[in-house]
């Protein structure tokens, strides 16, 4: 016997559920010797919920560890390929999706089978022994106790849990038929927004989640419901998926989803596995799949390492990264349901595809792969024109007009010298406006020497320094036709007199220092940054006014757009933010009063900037820290700018206090920027990990952003959106390769890769 089988001969799991049961007659089947015993606290055929669904993926893993369970599964799936959202009257059908479902009770039948035939000693309605004391007689202890996991909560130190319990309420009920496809439907109630996500899990029944924001739930008068009764309501909420007909509960009661996480996955000879270690909302359908995914790989690495200890970090080490996907989609999934009421408004086509792509793992490309007609159709509905990806498509601020939705996002150089941008800054932007980006935005320029976050910044504070912008925009107008150039004015407020990037981020300078002034006389970082002044009435007006100069200076400069700055913890950021703001006059205290003094100065700005050119305000849409600004402070600040004439919000988050904890992950702060664009009337630029151009048509068909804002993808090719044009067969005008570069519109040629098929085996 490979790895550690020998040394595992006693095992227990505590939980009959899917994860536990086919761990059980993996490890079972693996080494018939083994004594394992399964405690259920419950009968054999109770169960909660109704139909379950598993992915091809998952139905790969079961089919080539234990045949025996695959088939016996196959026999019983449901199959589908297409999703219905029916909204407003209007049923929307995408196609090409599949999905296999089938009874949560009869997979658990199949799973009792498997286990009895193989020898599992099968203990129902036995609660388990304690874990610790399992732990004392058994080799290893498998805890698949699920969400309210009693093994969990009973060593918490040593596996570091989390629980974050959510705001919708959701009922798990079944209809006695099968519905045609896996279906949304939308019910606007005078109460508010419930969402019914149905599926069919065998010939003659569905399951039906009924969910809806808890302010919805209590004002409709599910909290005072029985379920009998708020069974029947649900009903008479949906009768278009239901046809009339009713639907039952399986001892359902409202719950509201909890997001499970732990530090640790293992402690001693006790394994967590399934929702025990972690959730993932019902929405991605993914709570079985990853138990099941979970028993796989246990028993995989218990096979494959020498030692317990080995497994056991080998299967936390496999699984992590795949949960932590998995639990980034699903948090995606759950927050776009939450937020469901503010997208109801959309046009019809764009819903359905904002609810397909939702979780950000269909994306635009692979759902036009999978029903193209239908990914047509809300292209269509969006306004491409004909061949056109939604990334090329213009898009007019005021009186500028963009050829594309790509923006090379404002990235710090750290290269100039007196605030003079040289021979490296034209190089650099030029480049990316050469590249195909429809507009270039540079670096923070810093409207006074003071200002500046490191010596190495660019500036317009002076008259010689506009003179060498105008050589960079005359550049960009001249030899790339049709490309605009934008400048992004701010101040670095306490964050400023620091050495470069690469010497040391936020570390004061070694001497040479200029003095700091911020909203409040708070150090960025305690104990090492400078304390800096706060600023008094003169100083408010003196920094308006150096604005309001390097402003009428970039017009000069022959910029197309101005940003103001007010993100990421410098000046004008620091007003916005309770964390930085503690003043105690009229521009401290409330929203209202922390945003006096930035809408001031964009008030200030706006008056001597060209009327005809738009201004764009960046702002950090959460300080990513407990007391700090959050996503309904910035609705509140996005719309104040927009009352003000801002033409579109940058929508960016943190940078804010050193003490923040961002939620990284691919496209992670698009969630805010899609908040304040369906909820404020103006336009917006997401940012944040974006890299791909199919995000970004992604999110611009999806209505979650008009223009999407790239930095690191545009340091490893100044050339990406020509590309991203190239890659999509797109030759027209939302992406002219410049004439000189005409001959590399084509993807070069490389070495062969294949080779001639065999025709004959021989032997």
């Amino acid at each position: 016997m490979a790895g550690s089988g020998p040394s595992v001969r006693r095992i227990a799991v505590i939980g009959g559920g899917p994860g536990g049961l086919y761990a059980a007659s993996l490890l079972k089947r693996l080494d018939p010797d083994r004594e394992i015993t399964v405690f259920e606290r419950n009968a054999p055929d109770d169960t909660f919920g109704f139909g379950v669904v598993l992915s091809d993926e998952t139905l790969g893993g079961i089919e080539h560890a234990d045949p025996e369970v695959y088939s016996a599964l196959r026999r019983e799936f449901v199959r589908w390929d297409t999703i219905d959202i029916a909204h407003r009257g209007r049923t929307h059908t995408s196609g090409g999706h599949g999905f296999a479902a089938l009874g949560r009770r009869r997979l658990l039948e199949i799973l009792h089978e498997r286990c009895a035939g193989l020898g599992v000693d099968l203990r129902f309605r036995t609660p388990a022994p304690p874990a610790a004391e399992l732990a004392a007689h058994h080799d290893l202890v498998i805890a698949a106790d699920g969400v309210h996991s009693a093994t969990r909560t009973a060593h918490a130190d040593a596996f570091g849990p989390s629980v974050t319990e959510h705001r919708n309420r959701y009922l798990w009920l079944a209809a006695d038929f099968a519905l045609d496809a896996f279906r949304f439907e939308i019910a606007e109630t005078p109460y508010g927004v419930m969402q019914l996500h149905g599926y069919p899990y065998a010939a003659d029944a569905s399951t039906v989640i009924v969910e809806m924001r808890e302010e919805v739930w209590r004002a409709a008068g599910f909290d005072t419901c029985d379920p009998a009764e708020s069974t029947t309501r649900c009903a008479k909420f949906f009768t278009e998926a239901l046809d009339g007909r009713p639907l039952r509960g399986n001892r359902s009661s409202w719950l509201a989803f909890r997001t499970v996480t732990n530090s640790r996955w293992s402690h001693g000879n006790t394994v967590l596995i399934g929702d025990a270690a972690h959730t993932a909302h019902f929405s991605i359908g993914s709570g079985t799949k990853l138990a099941v995914e979970d028993a796989l790989a246990l028993a995989a690495c218990i096979e494959e390492q020498p030692d317990l200890p080995s497994a056991l970090t080998a299967y936390e080490a496999e699984r992590r990264p795949v949960v932590a996907s998995t639990q980034r989609a699903a948090a995606a999934s759950l927050r776009w349901f939450e937020e469901l009421a503010h997208y109801v408004d959309q046009q019809p086509r764009r819903f359905a595809f904002n609810l397909l792509t939702r979780s950000r793992r269909v994306t635009h490309d692979n759902l036009r792969l999978r029903d193209a007609s239908f990914t047509a159709a809300v292209e269509e509905e969006f306004g491409c024109p004909p061949g056109t990806p939604p990334m090329f498509t213009p898009f007019r601020l005021r009186g500028l007009e963009l050829r594309n939705r790509v923006v090379v996002s404002p990235m710090d150089m750290y290269s100039a010298t007196d605030g003079l941008p040289g021979d490296f800054h034209l190089v650099h932007l030029g480049a990316r406006a050469l590249g195909g980006a429809g507009l270039t935005m540079t670096e923070m320029v810093c409207v006074s020497p003071e200002g500046r976050i490191t010596p190495g910044c660019t500036g317009l504070w002076n008259d010689e320094q506009a003179l060498t912008w105008r050589r960079i925009t005359d550049f960009v107008h001249t030899s790339a036709p049709g490309a605009a150039i934008g400048v992004q004015l701010g101040h670095s407020g306490r964050k400023g007199s620091t050495k470069l990037m690469w010497e040391g981020i936020d570390q004061p300078l070694d001497s040479g220092n200029w003095p700091l002034t911020a909203a409040s006389p708070l150090p960025y970082a305690p104990g090492v940054s400078q304390v800096p002044a706060e600023l008094d009435r003169a100083g408010l007006d003196a920094v308006r006014e150096q604005f309001v100069a390097a402003a009428r200076r970039a017009a000069d400069s022959g910029f197309d757009l101005l940003e103001l700055h007010c993100a990421h913890g410098y000046l004008l950021s620091g007003f916005l933010s309770p964390l930085t703001n503690h003043r105690t006059d009229g521009y401290g205290g409330s929203l209202a009063g922390r945003l006096r003094f930035p809408l001031d100065v964009f008030d200030a700005v706006r008056e001597v900037w060209p009327r005809e050119r738009p201004m764009t305000v960046r702002i950090s849409a959460t300080d990513w820290a407990e007391g700090g600004t959050d996503a309904e402070d910035a609705v509140t600040i996005a719309r104040a700018f927009a009352e003000h004439g801002a033409d579109a919000i940058d929508v960016s988050t943190g940078q804010v206090v050193p003490e923040e904890r961002p939620e990284f992950g691919r496209s992670y702060q698009t969630p805010y920027a899609d908040r304040i664009r369906n909820t404020v009337d103006v336009p917006v630029i997401a940012v944040g990990a974006i890299s791909s151009w199919d995000d970004v048509n992604s999110l611009l068909l999806a209505g979650r952003a008009d223009l999407c804002a790239l930095a690191r993808p545009h340091l490893y090719d100044p050339h990406w959106t020509l590309h991203a044009a190239a890659e999509q067969g797109y030759t027209g005008p939302g992406a002219p390769w410049p004439l000189p570069y005409g001959a590399g519109s084509r993807t070069p040629p490389t070495g062969r890769t294949d080779g001639p098929k065999p025709r004959l085996t021989l032997g």
